[in-house]
């Protein structure tokens, strides 16, 4: 999601913001607090998307035993991109920030270098909760100098998600496993896009071709390189990583045969387009799911189902909570921040919303396991979200993976305008290298 069109707007938002809530949020950072536990205090947790994260009943359930705490949460509905830049500019400002703050894997790797402007949860019994995460998941939430700046929420194992009135309508199977075995590599997905739009004029077979690009991205570069537009040393490599150009190029493919319904993600034009049915498959990582019942709505329930996604795993999105030093109760925080995250809890995400958990505890849940998605015409989302995170393999995010990939998906983007590929995949590099200075 591009933030350049509305970053003065929301430098001038996140100004007001700042002034507005350091009442509320900042900003001693001394923890006094902690003194009385009695007395009442209000936590504020920041998160994003059109979803939430899913926190509502477990707000509710750490009330019953911590009465004293008050909980707020803020940033639902709020796009990545405009939360992201909101919050940079808070952690900078050490002030606006909430008491707990989500930061995405694709933007955590950012914030490594402000670290000193945040609580290190090992300061509050963190350490010992290593094996309650995925070993690559932790960590990622620490520092290169083992600051534990984050405790995983959840992981973005990959599946595509399906309409199977639309694939009845143009002849073809709407069985979940009779399709995982028609796409076991991308190019039989192309394909089998190819027979649907040669059957269906009035629907495409993608949302959009940065959708599907991600997904493949985060699948090759977990298998090949282990990194994407920033190696290991942090330096941008978008002219000589092979998976990025691989990925682009069956992207374009894929445009070129018209697949392409041209849609923004998260924008007003791609939300109308759930809810209108103007497009048959999407790429979808779990969290994806709690999207699509979001935007799609009631009525398109059992329409939808679930299919292993072509190639072998891959992992799209998936984001951490942590604690800025401007909070007042810093201690409160993290121990919420450790309830909010554990088995139970991630277990009871899933559940709610889709979003598959991190911690391997919860994904060896019976309930997990086992669990059916009504709304997905009761497709095994234990099942085919918690095999593809048994396959997950870690991809390194540099430190400015939002920019740079947004200049990508510009590219991409132009090329369903009818841009030529080679001239995009030029800009992509040039664009992209640019952005990520």
């Amino acid at each position: 999601m591009s933030v350049i069109p509305r970053r003065r707007r929301l430098a001038a938002v996140a100004a007001a913001s700042v002034a507005v809530l350091t009442a509320a949020t900042a900003c001693s950072g001394d923890d006094s607090s902690a003194a009385d536990p009695n007395e009442k205090i209000t936590l504020v947790v920041d998160v994003f998307g059109d979803q939430g994260f899913g926190y509502e009943k477990l707000y509710e359930e750490y009330r019953k035993t911590h009465p004293n705490v008050t909980i707020q949460e803020r940033g639902k509905g709020l796009g990545l991109s405009d939360y992201n830049t909101r919050l940079t500019q808070q952690i900078n400002a050490g002030a606006g920030a909430g008491d707990i703050v989500a930061l995405e894997e694709g933007t955590i790797v950012q914030f490594y270098a402000q670290a000193a402007k945040f609580v290190n949860l090992a300061d509050h019994g963190a350490s010992s909760l290593q094996g309650n995460f995925l070993p690559w998941k932790w960590e990622q939430g620490t520092t290169p100098n083992g600051q534990i700046l984050g405790l995983g929420t959840d992981v973005g194992s990959m599946a595509i998600c399906y309409r199977t009135d639309l694939f009845r309508a143009a002849g073809l199977p709407t069985d979940r496993d009779q399709l995982a075995q028609r796409w076991q590599t991308w190019e039989q997905f192309i394909e089998v896009g190819k027979e649907f739009v040669a059957k269906d004029s009035k629907h495409k077979f993608l949302d959009s071709a940065t959708n599907v690009y991600n997904t493949m991205l985060m699948q090759i570069a977990g298998a090949g390189s282990g990194y994407t537009y920033y190696d290991k040393s942090n330096k941008i490599v978008l002219d000589s990583n092979q998976d990025i150009k691989t990925a682009f190029d069956l992207t374009t493919k894929m445009i070129e045969a018209k697949l392409s319904n041209n849609l923004k993600s998260f924008s007003a034009e791609w939300n109308a387009g759930f809810k209108n049915a103007s497009f048959a498959t999407i790429g979808c990582p779990a969290w994806m799911t709690g999207v699509i019942k979001g935007q799609a709505g009631d009525g398109a329930a059992g329409k939808w189902d679930i299919a292993k996604a072509p190639g072998n795993g891959g992992n799209w999105g998936g984001s951490f909570l942590a604690v800025p030093k401007s909070s007042k109760h810093q201690k409160e925080a993290a121990e919420l921040v450790k309830f909010l995250t554990n088995a139970q809890s991630q277990a009871a995400v899933f559940k709610e919303l889709g979003n598959l958990p991190s911690s391997p505890q919860a994904l060896q849940d019976p309930a997990v396991l086992s669990a059916t998605n009504p709304y997905f015409s009761d497709a095994p989302t234990g099942k085919i979200f918690g095999e593809g995170a048994a396959t997950l393999k870690p991809v390194y995010l540099g430190p400015k993976n939002q920019a740079v990939r947004d200049a990508v998906e510009n590219a991409l983007r132009s090329v369903e305008q009818g841009k030529a590929a080679d001239a995009a995949w030029r800009d992509a590099q040039s664009k992209g290298a640019a952005a990520g200075k």
